[in-house]
């Protein structure tokens, strides 16, 4: 199935097209499914949010989209929404809508027409990218006055200390090791990553989801570090842990709280 765009893409690029990378940082193409189904959410009014700050909605860009987590609510406010993703298996598990268009590329070379788009949105996974080659990107397809948005998510804060404490050590001694280095920005919200526009200061958001004990199970093991620990030691350590937060969590199907703090940095490019 091929999908154009006409006027933005450059030419006709279906979504398991060439523009891909022959080398990227695929941390997740391996449990594309889980990531579609157990990654959180993100707060609907971070997308309302977003399209406020721009003077058009006619199109906005989610570079590597994964599945689609933040392309899917941009849609609801912006005509055309072009996701990208170096991955063709988190790709093919997006959900579809009528204003979304897939497309596999790199963050680098993103194969949209110049001054084309509104918004540019990367939701977890700046840590990845070639930065002065992705923001060359950036500024060229991006309009005048249109805005640059990448944000991350932090740690996972349960409901409960006990639990809390068990996650912590799972985070640091369990997987720690095995976290790819990059990780060490998303601990500390990109802020010594260089950013290429002035910034805007936005308001606190937060990601929050109520899951059952299986889910968050689910969660863990789409982590990078959860699936390089199994393939090293061919063992899943997240199996280990669940007896652990079960005496704690009550029933498997008990709905507890989590949080995720969410660090956004905003950028206007300028007239």
């Amino acid at each position: 199935m091929v999908q154009t765009c006409a006027g933005i893409v450059c030419g006709s690029v279906p979504w398991y097209g060439p523009t891909m990378r022959r080398s990227f940082h695929d941390h997740f193409s391996s449990v594309s499914g889980s990531y579609a189904q157990y990654r959180p959410r993100y707060p609907e009014a971070l997308f309302t949010y977003l399209a406020s700050l721009t003077t058009r909605r006619e199109s906005a860009w989610d570079c590597a989209t994964g599945s689609g987590q933040a392309a899917l609510p941009l849609a609801a406010h912006f005509s055309r929404v072009i996701a990208t993703d170096a991955s063709v298996p988190q790709i093919s598990k997006a959900a579809r809508h009528a204003r979304l268009h897939f497309f596999v590329a790199a963050a680098e070379a993103g194969a949209l027409r110049p001054a084309s788009v509104d918004l540019v949105t990367v939701a977890q996974a700046l840590h990845w990218f070639d930065l002065p080659r992705f923001y060359a990107e950036v500024d060229r397809v991006l309009r005048s006055g249109g805005v640059l948005a990448v944000w991350s998510y932090g740690r996972l804060q349960a409901d409960r200390a006990p639990m809390q404490n068990l996650l912590d050590r799972f985070y640091n001694d369990t997987v720690g090791p095995y976290w790819p280095p990059e990780r060490r920005w998303v601990e500390e919200g990109y802020a010594s990553l260089a950013f290429p526009y002035e910034e805007i200061r936005p308001p606190a958001f937060s990601l929050t989801a109520a899951w059952t004990l299986p889910h968050l199970a689910g969660y863990l093991r789409t982590w990078s570090a959860t699936q390089r620990y199994t393939k090293t030691q061919g063992i899943d350590p997240v199996s280990d842990l669940v007896p652990q937060l079960a005496p704690h969590w009550g029933e498997p199907q008990t709905v507890h709280t989590l949080r995720w703090p969410l660090t956004l940095r905003l950028g206007v490019k300028p007239f």
